[in-house]
């Protein structure tokens, strides 16, 4: 084998190289990487070079990889991000205590986050990293120490511990309820009234997604037929409660996760206890089978415990259908 084929490859550009592939773009990596666009493109030109190969065909208005770039993305990523984990362990191992955490984008904004200044006022040497994101992670990672997820109970791993279950209830903003008491707005006084307004609606895909949606609330109400003023189409739960708290339409809340909004009075449930309706899944504690015991995730599992009994108390808990 000619010499040059053995020769070791610099890793010097392969960071800019895993950022534009992963990005597609020359100046989104730029950004971030914190590196002036030149500056990427110097370090991918000098890698095709020492590669003899081009890694990108650069079009006016996008990038594309060359058969030799996919071929090396698929081995640099999955390198790239096991020296990561190891630097974050590394760093973690050497320095402040800390819980890292994995769960859904939404139940992150509307449950987890509004409480956590109660963990930290308790425990305020440990710090919490959040992964939150609905791509459900790899029950042996290595660098996450529990779960928070929300799953049917024949989904869920043993060692999984219950924290509540969930209610369905329309809601909106006190703005438009009392709009519609005032004949500004179409009425919002029984559930055929939702015809005059619009819905916002979680743009899920998923078969369990049929539980949290308006289709099934409707057809409970032997509404099944009921068409609204318009559809709002959104990608997370989050968003829907946004929408609600502006004004934009009725939500179909999850109540474990906006019950604190409807206690303050920032959504009103405009039919009242009589619209909520149990969905057949739960929220769930999950410590990954991996993690270690220590006293920092011992304190955060005890403090998802309380908090999850208080939820569960202003619930009155969601029975599993």
């Amino acid at each position: 084998m000619n010499p040059i084929h053995r020769r070791p490859l610099s890793l010097d550009g392969l960071r800019a190289f895993e950022a534009v592939a992963r990005r597609l773009s020359f100046s989104a990596a730029a950004d971030e990487l914190h590196l002036t666009q030149s500056a990427i493109s110097r370090q991918i030109k000098a890698l095709e070079t020492e590669l003899g190969a081009a890694l990108f065909n650069r079009g006016t208005r996008k990038v594309e990889l060359t058969a030799a770039g996919v071929l090396l993305r698929q081995a640099v990523l999955p390198a790239l991000d096991g020296i990561d984990r190891s630097v974050r362990q590394i760093r973690v191992a050497q320095g402040r205590r800390a819980v890292s955490v994995t769960t859904f984008a939404s139940f992150a904004t509307l449950w987890l986050l509004p409480r956590l200044a109660g963990f930290q006022q308790q425990h305020p040497d440990i710090d919490i990293r959040i992964s939150a994101t609905d791509v459900r992670v790899d029950m042996d990672d290595p660098e996450v120490d529990v779960a928070l997820r929300y799953d049917a109970a024949s989904a869920v791993p043993p060692e999984a511990e219950r924290m509540f279950g969930e209610l369905l209830t329309p809601a909106a903003s006190p703005w438009l309820v009392q709009q519609a008491l005032h004949g500004q707005v179409p009425p919002l006084r029984t559930a055929a009234d939702l015809a005059g307004h619009a819905l916002l609606e979680e743009d899920d895909h998923h078969p369990s997604a049929a539980n949290l949606s308006w289709q099934r609330w409707l057809a409970l109400q032997g509404l099944a037929g009921l068409t609204p003023k318009r559809w709002i189409y959104l990608n997370y739960t989050h968003q829907q409660v946004q929408g609600a708290l502006a004004g934009q339409g009725v939500a179909l809340a999850r109540m474990a996760l906006v019950h604190d909004q409807i206690a303050r009075g920032e959504l009103v449930e405009p039919f009242g206890a009589a619209g909520r309706v149990a969905a057949p899944s739960s929220y769930w504690m999950i410590p990954l089978p991996g993690a270690r015991l220590r006293p920092e995730l011992r304190a955060f599992i005890a403090w998802v415990r309380g908090e999850a009994a208080a939820t569960r108390s202003a619930l009155g808990d969601a029975p599993l259908a």
